[in-house]
């Protein structure tokens, strides 16, 4: 049905479970780094972002990606799901869904994650230099090269990993659905699988990362998808909500787009998903760290993907899931667009709801104004990320840090993580963060904070990592200068 854009944009719609989403904008995941070093539950920071979002009344709010592995962090201070569900785990977790129902408006969706080879050394969780595991040996970084820096640097942070033996997948299927059972018992309204990005079940779809010939090749991708599905249904009642997200970028760079649709088509089939969240790119290509998607190539890509898939469920499903478009829009336009054109059903807003945590009250409020731009608070878009305070040195070295992808878009989004932990600690929606930061303060201020408690074992295990990385680096360079003379 073709309307107003602000009707559209705020008319509630029902999931195939029978949950009713109350406007079509949602608060997609975004890393947080609010969390202890090498992982904890949710912690005041989290309770005070989060009632922030639900008060603005977004349809549905997505948490962080919560690690279902504490051995497989990201950047270290994930939220990660307990071992043991008790009245003690959980009651983090409890606080956290009743702050993201403060409003009595907004869905709570947990998104849970396994990183798989994608868990860095020294803050994954694990002891220095102990492999991830993953579907196949293939380390991140080995398939792509930007000269020397860029391999030492790949080989610093990402080990190896070791296979998954069977036993090992029935344990990570485990896992999520005891991610879903603490979401369920802490009264969140549904999860999300994280299967994009090139986590863990990103690398059980893709070729690139999949090169197993058992059960579970990237042929059979699914299987352990569908496998965690069925396992979290099983345990959770008929309205709880379950969705996923995919990696568009994935399937079209191996040309296999029919491929990523015959994906949709299964999910859809399967009745076991609510909502398919479209998405792309990992640590090798970050296209999800982009700061100008609206104008880029790969928001197109989302785009044209997205309304096949919306297309393609609404064909072969009688209550088909829901699309949840993320990225690229900035004015009421583009909302209403992506709407009527049939590109989505649910539109993601991810770094803007940082800049502008109250995005749904301002767009109800400017409803003279279609074409409107979100707000005119200041993003890094703004900003100059290469502004160094003049120094040259700095100048030369952040030149040739850029050269590898992933440090480049890490130091990207440190001004968001900043900003966002400024709206956590703040308890307000005002940006104080200088739009003219450089990507030095930036970076330093995203590491370098002390944060909630470590665990017990978080001193040893970061000395042992600095050590680990001394001899390292001692050994690098003194093999450089090896060939340098010989």
């Amino acid at each position: 049905m073709s309307c107003d854009g602000r009707t559209s944009i705020f008319s509630p719609v029902t999931l195939p479970c029978g949950k009713v989403v109350p406007n079509r904008l949602v608060k997609v995941a975004m890393y947080e780094h609010l969390a202890a070093l090498w992982g904890g539950p949710p912690n005041s920071y989290h309770f005070s972002l989060y009632s922030q979002w639900a008060r603005a009344g977004w349809g549905m709010v997505l948490t962080g990606n919560f690690q279902v592995s504490g051995e497989h962090l990201t950047l270290g201070r994930d939220v990660v799901i307990p071992r043991e569900i008790t009245d003690a785990t959980l009651k983090p977790f409890i606080r956290l869904a009743d702050a993201m129902h403060e409003s009595g408006q907004s869905l709570a969706i947990m998104q849970l994650s396994h990183s798989g080879r994608q868990s860095t050394n020294l803050i994954g969780g694990r002891w220095p230099f102990v492999p991830p595991r993953a579907p196949s040996p293939i380390r991140v970084g080995s398939s792509v090269s930007s000269g020397y820096l860029a391999d030492v640097f790949h080989w610093l942070c990402f080990q190896t990993p070791d296979p998954l033996s069977v036993a090992e997948i029935d344990d990570v299927v485990e896992a999520f659905a005891r991610g879903a059972r603490v979401a369920a018992q802490s009264g969140f309204d549904g999860i999300e699988l994280h299967a994009a990005h090139g986590y863990l079940l990103a690398q059980f779809l893709s070729p690139k990362t999949n090169l197993r010939s058992d059960e579970y090749s990237a042929e059979n991708g699914l299987r352990i998808v569908h496998q965690i599905l069925s396992k979290i249904r099983e345990e959770v009642s008929p309205q709880f909500i379950v969705g996923i997200k995919l990696n568009a970028a994935d399937y079209a760079s191996s040309g296999s787009e029919d491929r990523a649709l015959q994906h949709v088509r299964e999910l859809a089939a399967s009745r076991l998903v609510d909502f398919i969240e479209i998405s792309g790119g990992d640590y090798e290509n970050p296209e999800f760290t982009s700061t100008s998607a609206s104008t880029s190539s790969r928001q197109a890509l989302f785009t044209r993907f997205s309304r096949e898939a919306v297309l393609t469920v609404a064909a072969n499903v009688k209550t088909p899931p829901l699309i949840l478009l993320t990225g690229g829009f900035s004015s009421l336009a583009q909302l209403d667009t992506a709407l009527d054109s049939r590109h989505a059903d649910l539109l993601g807003i991810g770094r803007f709801s940082i800049i502008c945590p109250d995005l749904p009250l301002t767009l109800r409020q400017n409803v003279h104004s279609r074409n409107s731009q979100f707000s005119s608070r200041p993003s890094i878009e703004s900003a100059d990320p290469t502004e160094l305070n003049g120094n040259p040195a700095f100048s030369w070295l952040w030149k040739q840090v850029r050269k590898f992808k992933l440090v480049g878009a890490g130091a990207g989004i440190a001004w968001y993580t900043l900003t966002l932990r400024e709206l956590a600690r703040r308890h307000t929606t005002a940006v104080t963060v200088s739009k003219e930061m450089g990507v030095v303060r930036a970076v330093c201020g995203m590491w370098l904070w002390l944060g909630p408690a470590s665990p017990s074992n978080g001193p040893i295990i970061f000395a042992l990592s600095l050590f680990a990385l001394s001899i390292a680096l001692f050994w690098i360079e003194g093999y450089r200068m090896f060939s340098l003379v010989f």
